[in-house]
């Protein structure tokens, strides 16, 4: 029976989003170890699509080089590695090359920054226009000739939560996209694909269907989050990501790796001031009718954060899932919180399993503990819904789906 992978997304906390200019080796060698050292698996990092790839038929040398670094500071570690494509949407952000964009698309939900500065644009159509789509084959197919058969690679991710960047028009056009970069890759390094499918991607209809996007995966992944779930009973509720990867492994069929779980931290002295995080167009809370140490972001103190993973895992491990990433290794260094995107966003700088000196939370401890066990892949539980009907019940039918799924 294949063990339970647990394992951990990768910034490094004196650079984050900005590690590929800033590259410091030496850093990421000093963490690769350091994760090793807790006795995990893998690790996710990600490729910033406006620094690999300036041009659509150009790649930056530079850049594929220090791709390579890491690869092999991964490999050196003992490690497995999942690269992640065309990032794309990240912590609130949306960074994307230039030439990526569509004058008449406005950027929405989410900001755009190409090439460093603010655009008012969106991306153009990523699944469907030929030209992004040649583009995007071309930065796999330099990407993934460099690691062909590579000892680390485990897997490759076709974006990190791309939903967020833009919605296909129709499922049909994600399924071809994912068909077209999945035969790429797979060809030129001899590994398989998954995709970064997140929350948003069940609780309402993105116009993306599970069963054909992951059809040539080699497995599914999911991303999820107490604090943001628009069903979850709070920030503690342990059952929300359990119930995603249910819903996940049901639509498409394959194993499940949930790649991103975890909660913003509260930083010290304080406690979170409400139980989820306002989405968009929602209200916020009055900070008037807070505590007076309220943290400016729903969060889990240390120990709630420990005691909450050890709750997640074991439903994860029960119900058949492969294996979970902690989001994410560290808490990032004050120096970056005027830079986007934690100038709007405080909270994404309180995520990791490390705290910002250095030092590991009881969070890192408790993935530690459990990866010595050594858990067994369980066998898959039946899914939860069919797809067609569940996606025709949204918004709404996700809630009750949930409270059958809890009682």
């Amino acid at each position: 029976m294949p063990v339970f992978q647990l394992g951990v997304n990768y910034w490094p906390r004196r650079s984050a989003m900005y590690m590929w200019q800033r590259f410091d080796l030496g850093e990421i060698q000093e963490d690769m170890a350091r994760i090793k050292s807790l006795n995990l698996h893998v690790v996710r990092f990600f490729l910033m699509w406006d620094a690999f790839q300036p041009a659509p038929d150009r790649m930056d040398e530079e850049m594929l080089r220090r791709f390579d670094a890491v690869m092999q500071a991964i490999d050196d570690a003992g490690l497995q590695a999942i690269p992640t494509l065309y990032t794309g949407h990240m912590s609130g952000v949306n960074w994307l090359p230039k030439w990526s964009l569509d004058p008449n698309t406005p950027h929405g939900r989410f900001r755009t920054i190409a090439d460093g500065e603010t655009s008012p644009y969106g991306i153009g159509d990523f699944y469907a226009d030929p030209q992004l789509l040649d583009a995007q084959a071309f930065f796999a197919q330099r990407v993934a000739e460099r690691v062909r058969d590579h000892p680390a690679l485990l897997v490759w991710d076709l974006g990190n939560e791309f939903s967020n960047l833009r919605e296909p028009n129709t499922p049909s056009d994600a399924a071809a996209w994912s068909a077209r970069l999945t035969d790429v890759l797979l060809h030129a390094s001899g590994h398989g694909v998954t995709g970064g499918t997140h929350g948003e991607d069940v609780e309402r209809d993105r116009r993306l269907r599970p069963s054909s996007l992951a059809s040539p995966w080699e497995i599914a992944t999911m991303h999820g989050y107490s604090v943001y779930s628009t069903f979850s009973r709070g920030r503690l509720d342990s059952d929300v990501v359990p119930f995603y990867a249910r819903l996940m492994q049901g639509f498409t069929g394959k194993p499940l790796l949930f790649s991103e779980f975890g909660n913003p931290t509260c930083p010290p002295g304080t406690v979170s001031p409400y139980d989820r995080e306002p989405l968009p167009g929602e209200p916020q809370p009055s900070r008037e009718d807070l505590p007076k140490n309220a943290a400016l972001y729903a969060c889990l103190t240390e120990d709630e954060m420990a005691t909450y993973c050890a709750q997640v895992l074991e439903k994860l491990r029960a119900q058949g899932t492969i294996g979970a990433l902690w989001w994410c290794w560290a808490d990032y260094d004050p120096s970056l919180a005027d830079l986007p995107p934690f100038d709007r966003a405080t909270h994404e700088l309180h995520f990791g399993m490390v705290r910002n000196d250095g030092w590991l939370k009881p969070v890192a401890m408790t993935l530690s503990q459990i990866a010595q066990l050594g858990w067994q892949v369980e066998p898959q539980p039946p899914p939860l819904a069919d797809e067609t009907e569940f996606y025709a019940s949204l918004p709404d039918g996700i809630r009750a789906l949930y409270r059958n799924y809890r009682g």
